[in-house]
């Protein structure tokens, strides 16, 4: 009885110490896996400032005149008139705002609504 016993123990503790090691594998993966992700995410980061620092750098007023002041003549750059810059107040009604007609038969009062929103002058298009 006492080999029995002792080949189950021996048995048991091979168990025991293949899934701590399968356990352990498992985690050191993980590990790797993590650090991996980080040296990713860090390199993106970078990647984002430097882009955000070029942008800032591209975007600067003085290069800009510079360059429209060099090319605006093969470019025909002009500025933006005022009458084509629209306020919120002047944009038609969206169809969701639309209010419901009394007569609910009558096809065409949501028609005569939306004739009345699109006579709104924005001064993008000639009228």
């Amino acid at each position: 009885m006492l080999r029995t016993f002792d080949i189950v123990l021996i048995v048991v503790m091979t168990a025991a110490a293949t899934v701590t090691y399968t356990i352990k594998h498992r985690a050191e993966n993980k590990l790797e896996e993590v650090r991996r992700l980080d040296v990713a995410i860090k390199l993106e980061e970078d990647t984002i400032d430097l882009l955000r620092a070029d942008w800032a750098l591209l975007t600067q007023p003085n290069r800009l005149e510079r360059l429209v002041g060099a090319f605006g003549a093969d470019l025909q750059l002009a500025p933006t008139p005022s009458t084509q810059l629209a306020r919120p107040e002047e944009l038609p009604m969206l169809k969701a705002d639309l209010p419901v007609p009394e007569d609910k038969s009558s096809k065409d009062g949501i028609a005569s609504i939306i004739e009345k929103t699109d006579n709104i002058a924005t001064g993008s298009v000639a009228r």
